[in-house]
């Protein structure tokens, strides 16, 4: 839960309210700070709320919430958020305003920086990739290795250094209302600390200039790129919430094709790996991608951690991995999927468990369009399971687990080792998530 301390000061200087219409935006997710003299809503020193999914867990999640004068920074540029995030390792309280749109693709003076100048000083270009790595010469037994590789990785270091935002600890990354705040072609990573918070951001078009061809992935190989909008890894309460994903304006249908197969520039949009820990999700909207939120980066995650909670969530023209989730203990409840055909993003299925991840999906709906198969809104590897209860389709309660189960050689478990008790803000009924997820999700609509 939220640190006691911290909100027994906030008593003594501000006025807390939760007001009905806080509540129903779902800024009751937090603790409400009223400014007394201007009357609007502090949402930079908001905290997560008592029981609020996972990241509520032990100490909760504060963010920046302590945050002194000294640590507080209005950002508009690249070069100025770096230069707020200062250093990974300094753990000092800090409060990130985004205000506007940040372009990760831009050098410190604000001039834009383009894949040529990544690649410039290298050696790398595409066509000497594709001539080196071509499978009808090289062969598709083993990554590529050589000149060609080394200059590509060379380049996509480059492209790194500018646009992977490192996220120290104790830290609350929020967008200003009213200013369109987001980040353009960049990367929030949140490595190796504990209690972060990102709100009210909208993130587009991350890309990776300089994707590598593996051969050996998948029977007739693929090009895998390495960026997230946001990514965790080894991460502890963080909270992420009121968010927008899309790959908007560079959207898959527009990626060309080598080898026969798609030249991927967009990997995950908010993926949770490398046994990242207490993590809740609330009220973003993703939109318009394919590999979209991955819980567990290998099969052999150890035991005992990826506990994360996703709920009040819109799933919009989303491929695949919403979420994808591997050995830990996670809760999706309250969340909306359409899964009908958009910009060319068709679905494969929404939730994928696997690698004994014991998964409780409750309360959800599921738009399916005509002619659309229940059976494959789900997705496993034999040793997954899936507890589902009170899921709609088309506003119907739909036992999704025994549809895919049905069709489905490698079926999904139907009980789980655990049972979700940080469930604050839960709805038992999912009949109005359609209508009410419309208004409530996403940047933008926290004043």
């Amino acid at each position: 839960m939220a640190a006691p301390s911290h909100r027994r000061s906030l008593r003594s200087r501000r006025v807390l309210v939760i007001t009905a219409a806080a509540v129903a935006a779902g800024v009751g997710a937090g603790v409400v700070v009223l400014n007394a003299n201007a009357g609007t809503v502090d949402l930079y020193h908001q905290t997560l709320a008592a029981k609020d999914g996972w990241a509520s867990s032990g100490a909760g999640t504060t963010g920046g919430a302590k945050a002194d004068a000294a640590h507080t920074f209005t950002v508009s540029t690249r070069a100025e958020l770096v230069k707020a995030l200062g250093s990974a390792t300094d753990t000092a309280p800090r409060i990130i305003k985004v205000k506007g749109t940040i372009d990760a693709n831009t050098n410190d003076a604000g001039k834009k920086v383009t894949c040529a100048d990544y690649a410039a000083g290298t050696g790398y270009s595409l066509s000497s990739y594709l001539k080196a790595y071509d499978p009808a010469v090289y062969g598709r037994s083993k990554l590529p290795s050589g000149a060609q590789e080394k200059a590509r990785a060379a380049a996509q270091t480059k492209q790194a250094k500018n646009i992977v935002f490192r996220v120290p600890a104790n830290t609350s990354v929020v967008g200003v209302p009213g200013t369109a705040a987001g980040i353009s072609g960049g990367m929030l990573q949140i490595q190796n600390v504990d209690n972060v918070i990102v709100r009210n951001l909208s993130f587009a078009a991350t890309e990776d200039c300089f994707p590598q061809w593996d051969p050996t992935d998948g029977e007739d190989g693929n090009w895998n790129s390495a960026y997230d909008s946001v990514t965790l890894r080894g991460a502890t309460h963080v909270w992420a919430d009121h968010n927008s994903f899309t790959d908007a304006p560079h959207l898959d249908s527009a990626n060309r094709k080598y080898y026969g197969r798609e030249y991927q520039i967009h990997d995950g949009a908010l993926d949770i790996t490398k046994s990242s820990d207490l993590v809740t999700v609330s009220r973003n909207r993703f939109t318009d991608h394919d590999k979209t939120m991955l819980i567990g980066s290998s099969d052999s995650e150890p035991a005992g951690r990826l506990r994360v909670s996703l709920h009040h969530n819109v799933w919009k023209g989303i491929v695949q991995r919403a979420p994808l989730t591997r050995v830990g203990q996670v809760h999706i409840y309250n969340n909306y999927y359409d899964v009908t055909t958009l910009d060319g993003y068709a679905t494969q299925y929404s939730i994928n468990s696997r690698a004994k991840a014991q998964v409780v999906a409750e309360d959800n709906y599921w738009k399916v369009p005509v002619g659309g198969k229940v059976a494959r809104l789900l997705s496993g590897d034999g040793t997954g399971s899936v507890k589902g209860s009170g899921n709609l389709v088309n506003g119907t309660v739909t036992d999704v687990v025994a549809a895919y189960n049905a069709a489905a050689s490698k079926k999904l478990k139907t009980t789980v080792n655990w049972t979700p008790t940080l469930t604050s803000g839960l709805e038992t009924s999912a009949k109005n998530l359609p209508t009410t997820l419309a208004t409530t999700t996403g940047a933008g609509v926290l004043k």
